[in-house]
């Protein structure tokens, strides 16, 4: 479901790349410190936008180091990281725990089956760790569940779901800035899960996967409807964010919000229309 939250490079200062590349390495180093290389596969640049957002919210201090990594042996790299990527790798392995567990018991691959049972050991330290995140997860895998069982054309409920999960991982502490986290992460949660099930309608017609937009696919403005509903999701997500104290990278994450999930927007947009054209 994840992957959509991510920077327009093209609109990116040269000094904001480097930098957003740091935090992906940084990340990338935490989860091969925490959780092993089985970890480091579960690198996403969701969990990677949720590091630049708390560092910017609290500012701690960073560790940097330069060097070369299995993936980019011949480029030296920079690696960014602090508590928060700890945080977030932590929540990187919660959340792909369950994905592939929930991919494993709708497809029957073995292969997803096995990449969980290696991330099982450090998934039960987790969820030691973090209960209120933990049971946030496992409650919405519960309920995603059923409404998909039910075949709900309701799609306001099925995104909800993921918005009261992510909400909760966006929290990392209960403070004063706790409340417009958990905006953010409601209607960020809102628009990945509309964004997946936009992207996903065609295929999930012919395998008859759930989708909530099914009933609306073959409405002349599907496209544009869709667009709305998650134009109103970012919207309230900035409103949040642009509540926030983030001066520090403030630029990167604007790039991301007000940019970034746009320009995926497009490309998914422009694939679908294309290979409408070619049917």
């Amino acid at each position: 479901m994840f992957g959509y939250i991510t920077v327009n490079r093209a609109e990116l200062k040269v000094k904001e790349s480097a930098a957003y590349d740091a935090y992906y390495c940084g990340l990338c180093h935490a989860l091969h410190g925490l959780h092993g290389r089985a970890g480091q596969l579960t690198l996403t640049y969701d969990m990677t936008f949720l590091v630049i957002l708390l560092n910017g919210v609290y500012e701690h201090e960073m560790h940097e180091k330069t060097g070369r990594c299995l993936v980019h042996p011949m480029k030296k790299h920079t690696e960014r990281w602090n508590d928060f990527s700890s945080y977030c790798a932590d929540m990187n392995i919660l959340l792909a725990y369950h994905n592939l567990l929930d991919d494993w018991q709708d497809d029957r691959k073995l292969s997803r089956y096995a990449a969980a049972q290696l991330l099982s050991k450090t998934y039960r330290g987790i969820r030691e760790k973090y209960p209120r995140q933990h049971q946030a997860v496992v409650d919405y895998m519960k309920a995603l569940s059923a409404c998909e069982k039910s075949c709900s054309d309701n799609v306001e409920e099925a995104a909800c779901l993921t918005g009261k999960m992510l909400a909760e991982i966006f929290v990392c502490r209960e403070d004063a800035w706790a409340s417009d986290l958990r905006q953010m992460g409601f209607f960020l949660g809102k628009f990945i899960y509309l964004m997946d099930a936009y992207e996903d309608i065609e295929k999930d017609a012919v395998s008859g996967n759930y989708n909530p937009f099914m009933t609306i696919k073959d409405h002349e403005n599907f496209d544009s409807e869709c667009q709305n509903m998650l134009m109103m999701q970012m919207a309230e997500c900035c409103r949040a964010f642009e509540r926030l104290p983030i001066v520090q990278d403030a630029g990167i994450l604007r790039n991301i919000l007000y940019s970034g999930v746009w320009a995926k927007f497009a490309s998914v947009y422009n694939k679908r229309n294309k290979a409408g054209e070619n049917e």
